[in-house]
């Protein structure tokens, strides 16, 4: 850590984040995975349920419903990401040490060349939409760039998640 004073805040989040009462969710490198997996397919399936009365006919209240059923898990999901990763991406920078500041460098760099392919392939993919129906999809554009707007918010969280490393055990202690 910094030699910056922790606010109360600080201190706060920072005893959230290394809170180990979750640690059954992401204790090994495929439950963490697999936590990574519900979440992007949580997110997937509520701005598919958010962009359903978009571009459906009627005006169904349903959707609504699901995404508010859907939130918790996903929430669930995000907490047990940021807790395997510490807060990695959730704390301030004065309340991380060297290796962890590092290491959020790693993760947004990593994150932003993904997100960068993923929205070229997405401009790429409305241009061949647009070119073979003889316009530009209109109608989905709008639902497409928001959901790469999440994508681009969430991906760091993912690519946290997915890089995070096992905890030590009491045996990797010993054995050194």
């Amino acid at each position: 850590m910094t030699t910056t004073r922790l606010t109360r805040y600080d201190r706060s989040m920072l005893r959230l984040m290394n809170d180990r009462r979750g640690l059954p969710l992401y204790a090994t490198a495929a439950r963490r995975r697999l936590v990574v997996g519900a979440h992007l397919v949580l997110t997937a399936a509520i701005g598919g349920l958010m962009t359903y009365p978009y571009l459906a006919q009627g005006e169904p209240v349903w959707p609504f419903v699901a995404v508010a059923v859907l939130l918790l898990p996903w929430m669930v999901a995000t907490g047990a990401i940021n807790a395997a990763t510490r807060g990695l991406l959730e704390l301030r920078e004065r309340a991380l040490d060297e290796r962890q500041s590092a290491e959020r460098s790693r993760v947004q760099a990593r994150a932003h060349r993904t997100t960068t392919l993923l929205l070229a392939a997405t401009a790429v993919g409305l241009l061949v939409a647009g070119a073979a129906d003889g316009n530009a999809p209109t109608a989905y554009a709008a639902p497409v760039v928001i959901a790469v707007l999440v994508v681009h918010w969430l991906m760091p969280l993912w690519v946290a998640g997915l890089m995070a490393q096992d905890e030590p055990t009491e045996s990797d202690g010993l054995a050194a």
